[in-house]
């Protein structure tokens, strides 16, 4: 079955065409790695189905409707830089989520924190890039949602780190939930169960998927660079 579905989609900056006439499914319980060189859309593509962009033509539907308040109640996004009030501890960042979102599980978080080794009496101020990073991730993470969108979230993780997330990632999938991810890490890349390659190059000459499915399939695909 699938979760998303992208229709004829088009997004133009001014005369820059980010992405050409896009068409794509999605599948539901699935890991889905997003992949290409820097400039072929992906991050536009993922803004996107946030509602965080508006397309220039065509359209995304998520559960067969079109993006807007219900299809942010079950998409759960890690935007690539970290956007949390340094201000606060992780215990109050914490509190803040569970009266934003109706959906969200603070003893999954506590439990997720706990196996990353990070203090919750913390301030995110006192800590490393790399450790609100996991805060972050942890926190998008412990959302009920159908669809999780991650921009590199093994940004700032070592490889015990990759190994929990990845755990936690394969679980959320047995569940039924559907993981969409930019990475670059390879052992990420080959967990996946379904592969986007955008492309075929950056800027210009991105912006078309040039290649889909499984890790074996993609690399069999002539037309794939990743």
């Amino acid at each position: 079955m699938e979760l998303v579905k992208c229709v004829n989609l088009n997004k133009s900056y001014g005369d820059k065409q980010v992405l050409k006439n896009v068409n794509l499914t999605i599948p539901k319980g699935k890991i889905i790695g997003l992949l290409g060189k820097n400039g072929t859309g992906k991050s536009t593509l993922i803004k996107l189905m946030n509602d965080l962009l508006i397309p220039t033509s065509g359209e995304i539907l998520v559960n067969n409707e079109k993006i807007g308040v219900n299809s942010k109640k079950v998409i759960s996004y890690l935007p690539e830089r970290t956007y949390l009030d340094k201000s606060m501890t992780v215990n109050q960042v914490i509190d803040y989520f569970e009266d934003f979102y109706d959906n969200f599980d603070s003893k999954k978080a506590r439990k997720l924190l706990k196996d990353l080794d990070l203090d919750v009496t913390q301030k995110l101020s006192k800590m490393s890039k790399g450790m609100q990073e996991k805060v972050q991730l942890v926190l998008v993470m412990s959302r009920k949602a159908d669809l999780y969108i991650l921009d590199e979230p093994t940004t700032g993780l070592h490889f015990e780190d990759v190994r929990v997330l990845m755990g936690v990632l394969r679980r959320l999938v047995d569940k039924g939930n559907t993981v969409i991810i930019i990475e670059h890490n390879p052992d990420v890349i080959r967990s996946c169960d379904y592969i986007v390659d955008m492309g075929p190059d950056g800027g210009r000459d991105g912006g078309t998927i040039v290649a889909t499915g499984t890790v074996e399939e993609i690399r069999e695909n002539k037309n794939s660079i990743t």
